[in-house]
Parts: structure tokens; sequence; C-alpha cells
């Protein structure tokens, strides 16, 4: 069996009134498309620190309340390479700041109604209802090299 890297992930969704923060990925994995706001996780750090860490980089504002409801494990290719990717997502309803576009990412707003799946990876219609409605959830998905589901399978949790 082939040995697959690891990379530890992070993404926090960031809601107010019913309403949810997505950020356009101006560059590298998944450019062009809507996510929530993260990225890896540094040597040293805790998941928790790289998922702060991460969203005052990418649209300078800084998570003060959050809760993970999610933990998703992707078999992915990333840079040509197939690795495990394990990703933490986390609900942010209190933070500092006001989002702001950065070189990596040009933050809006959307109603939770009107949220545009289209324009995400298609794992995310799978989990965002729930996510959005307080639920925890695992998850494990297999993409191909262009990103194309191949394979899917949630289920709501209690906890952790």
């Amino acid at each position: 069996m082939e040995e697959l890297r690891t990379i530890n992930t992070t993404l926090v969704l960031l809601v107010k009134e019913n309403q949810v923060l997505l950020g356009e990925k101006k560059r590298g994995f998944a450019k062009g498309t809507l996510n929530g706001i993260g990225g890896k996780q540094d040597p040293g750090e805790t998941i928790e620190q790289a998922m702060i860490r991460e969203t005052q980089e990418e649209i300078g504002v800084t998570p003060v309340k959050f809760e993970l409801i999610g933990k998703i494990h992707f078999d992915v290719w990333y840079k040509g390479e197939r690795v495990n990717m394990y990703l933490n997502i986390y609900i942010s309803t209190v933070f500092d700041g006001e989002p702001i576009e950065t070189d990596e990412m040009i933050p809006h707003w959307f109603n939770f109604d009107t949220i545009p799946y289209e324009k995400m990876l298609q794992d995310d219609l799978l989990w965002m209802p729930m996510a959005l409605k307080g639920k925890k959830f695992v998850g494990d998905v297999k993409f191909d090299k262009d990103l194309k589901m191949l394979s899917h399978k949630f289920e709501e949790v209690k906890d952790f």
C-alpha cells in the first residue's frame, strides 16, 4: 500500500446574522474557487493557532470565539503529489477586525440561502449546510488530479 504524505489543514467559517464569509482564492490550491478561510498547519503550532494565523494572513481578521465542528480526511492531489490531507473546520461567531482583500483572497459575505455552491469545491455542498445548522460531522473524500470528487462519506457526530 502506498504511503502518502500527511498535511494538516484548517478552515474557519466566520458567521454573523445568517451570513457566512467566504474567500475567493486568488492563488495556490483551489485557485478561483470560493472557500472558508484557512491553510496548512506550520511545524510547532496547534491546529487552532494555524486557524487563527491563516485567518489573520488571508483576510486581516482574528477569530476570538470559535468551535471545532468538522473533520474531513481528503485523499487528494496537492502540487502534483497525492497526499492525505486532514481538514479541521471551525465556526467563529466572534472575531476582531473587518475582512480585507489580500494577495491570497477576496472576502465576500453571503446569506445562508444564497451561497454560490457552484463556485466551490464539490464536497462543500455536502458538509457546509450541516456546519451552518450547527451540526458536527466527520467526512472522507477522494479527489482526482483535477479536483473532481470520486467518492465521499459524511456522518454527523456528537463530539470529537
